[in-house]
C-alpha cells in the first residue's frame, strides 16, 4: 500500500534538533533535482520580491525568510512538520506504535521543494508550493515530472496505491492508472450528490488514519479497498479504472445538518 498526499502549506517548525541531511531521504536520486531546487528557492527568497515571485502575501514574510536557512535550521520527521485539516486528522501523534509504523511506511508526501519525501524523513519549515514558477526552474510541478517518474514508479511497483493529492502536486507524478485509486469527497444537497471540498482535507485525513488503525488485512485492490471505506462511509462508491483514468472512490458523506433538519 502506498499512501500519496500533499503538504500542507503551512508548517509547523521544529525548535530543537539537528539540521535535515540530504543523505538520509527518502529517493536518494532526487538528491541533484533537489539541490537545485533549494539553491533556487535561496536566491528567490532573498530577492526583494520575494513575496511576489512565491506569490505570497506580507502576512508570509516570517515564513519565507525561514527558506534562507534550511540547511541550518532544526528539522523533525515530515508528519510533525506538516500542518493543516488533513495532518490535523489524521493525528500521527495519538497513534499506537505498530498504526504509526504502518502509516510511516505507507505514506509518501508529494513536495515542491523535495519531489517526493517518507513520512519519517527530517525536514525543515519552508514556504513554496508546487504551482510556483521558480526563477530558471519554471513550474515546480512541470520540473518534478522527469525526475519523479523513476523513483516513484519503483515505488509503486506491487503496491495498492491511494492517491490523496490535490491536482497541483498529482502534476507532478501521473501514478500508474492500473493500480491506483484516487480519493474524492461527495454530499448531498438537496437530494442530489455534489463534490465538496471544504470537508475533503479532512476527509482524506480520516481515511489514511483509518488505514493505519484498521484491524482489517491491508488492501490490495480497489475492491478491498473500498470495503474498508464503507466501514466508515457505508455510501461510498468505486468508479473502475479507463483507459485514460485511474479508479475512483467517491467517499460518500451523510446530508449537511442544515438539510436534515428542513
Amino acid at each position: 500500500m502506498l499512501i500519496l498526499i500533499p503538504p500542507s502549506e503551512t508548517k509547523k517548525p521544529a525548535q530543537t534538533g539537528e539540521p535535515f541531511e540530504m543523505n538520509e531521504l527518502s529517493f536518494p536520486v532526487l538528491a541533484e533535482a533537489r539541490h537545485r531546487v533549494l539553491e533556487e528557492l535561496h536566491e528567490v527568497s532573498s530577492h526583494p520580491e520575494a513575496l511576489k515571485l512565491l506569490g505570497v502575501g506580507a502576512s508570509l514574510s516570517e515564513e519565507v525568510s525561514r527558506n534562507l536557512e534550511l540547511h541550518t535550521a532544526p528539522a523533525a520527521p515530515a508528519y510533525n512538520i506538516y500542518d493543516g485539516v488533513l495532518y490535523d486528522a489524521l493525528g500521527v501523534s495519538t497513534l499506537g506504535p505498530k498504526a504509526k509504523e504502518r502509516v510511516v511506511s505507507s505514506v509518501v508526501v508529494i513536495s515542491a521543494l523535495w519531489g517526493a519525501v517518507g513520512f519519517g524523513d527530517r525536514i525543515p519549515a519552508y514556504r513554496l508550493s508546487m504551482g510556483t514558477n521558480l526563477g530558471s526552474l519554471g513550474t515546480l510541478s512541470r520540473y518534478w515530472r522527469a525526475a519523479l517518474l523513476e523513483p516513484l514508479n519503483e515505488r509503486a511497483k506491487g503496491e495498492l496505491i491511494i492517491d490523496c493529492r490535490s491536482s497541483t502536486y498529482a502534476a507532478a507524478w501521473k501514478a500508474p492508472l492500473e493500480n491506483t485509486v484516487s480519493i474524492h469527497v461527495k454530499q448531498w444537497h438537496n437530494g442530489a450528490l455534489k463534490v465538496i471540498t471544504h470537508a475533503a482535507k479532512l476527509t482524506r485525513g480520516e481515511l489514511v488514519r483509518h488505514l493505519a488503525t484498521t484491524r482489517r488485512k491491508e488492501p490490495s485492490t480497489p475492491a478491498e479497498l473500498l470495503s474498508l471505506v464503507k466501514t466508515v462511509w457505508p455510501d461510498s462508491m468505486l468508479e473502475p479504472a479507463t483507459a485514460t483514468s485511474e479508479h475512483k472512490i467517491h467517499i460518500v458523506l451523510p446530508a449537511a445538518s442544515t438539510e436534515n433538519k428542513s
